[in-house]
């Protein structure tokens, strides 16, 4: 199915995880994909995956752009490559993002900066540089944030902040830019297989205890993640806006009990 042909695709964070996935999804479904990172190895390592069917995808039909979202002047240089190679966004994924561990006894000013920079700021810039590209071509956004953007964790403060942010901004900017025609919704994972959640997959006991919270008893893919962000931004989505969806195998289905 090539639900994104003659669409442009704006994913941060392209380089791994689930922004690669993502990436790889949108191009197998026909989008031109503008990848965005900080490392230029990595993002050609995930334009590597791309088909070859050339009816669809070729080198023509994607960019790489080196940039780090948390430096607003960066971003605005992105966006304007984007549109001076495709002429148009039609979709923008705010994948990037940073783990960042610690009680706000522990943190350094630094710590929490770097957090909010990358995951909420990041966010913000790279919405605000997109918005009028989106108001253009009726598009939508999709936000990375977190199931730790929806309620605490133990031992994640800035993270956990930074991803309310992200999660009630996407409500905000549904609200403000629907008149628009511009749809925004958010996917909510839960511990996914990432370089970012490598400390609990290299810690049996560790993920022993998350998949016991799990419904369906495992981590997720980066390409379960990517399933729910091609959905929310395809048109079998038109009438869903302002939605955060947690992505979780069912662990924000329980009220924290064990399982008996």
């Amino acid at each position: 199915m090539k639900r994104f042909k003659d669409k442009t695709v704006v994913v941060t964070g392209a380089g791994s995880g689930i922004g690669r996935a993502t990436a790889i999804r949108f191009a197998r479904e026909g989008a031109s994909v503008v990848l965005v990172g900080r490392t230029a190895d990595t993002l050609r390592e995930t334009a590597k995956e791309f088909p070859q069917d050339h009816s669809w995808i070729h080198t023509d039909n994607y960019l790489t752009v080196v940039c780090d979202i948390s430096v607003q002047s960066q971003v605005k240089e992105m966006m304007q490559a984007a549109v001076d190679t495709f002429g148009k966004i039609d979709v923008l994924v705010n994948n990037a993002g940073k783990a960042m561990q610690g009680k706000i006894t522990d943190l350094s000013t630094e710590d929490w900066n770097t957090a909010i920079n990358i995951n909420l700021n990041g966010n913000f810039y790279v919405s605000q540089a997109a918005m009028p590209y989106l108001i253009a071509t009726k598009g939508n956004i999709v936000n990375v944030s977190s199931l730790s953007g929806m309620g605490g964790d133990w031992n994640m403060a800035a993270y956990n902040a930074a991803k309310a942010g992200v999660t009630n901004l996407t409500r905000t900017l549904a609200l403000d830019h629907g008149p628009d025609g511009v749809r925004v919704n958010a996917v909510n994972p839960s511990v996914t297989k990432t370089n970012m959640t490598t400390a609990i997959q290299d810690n049996s006991e560790k993920t022993d205890k998350f998949i016991a919270r799990s419904a369906l008893g495992r981590l997720a893919a980066p390409e379960d993640i990517a399933a729910a962000i091609t959905f929310l931004a395809s048109e079998d989505a038109a009438m869903i806006t302002g939605v955060n969806l947690p992505v979780d195998g069912g662990v924000s289905a329980s009220n924290g009990q064990p399982h008996f």
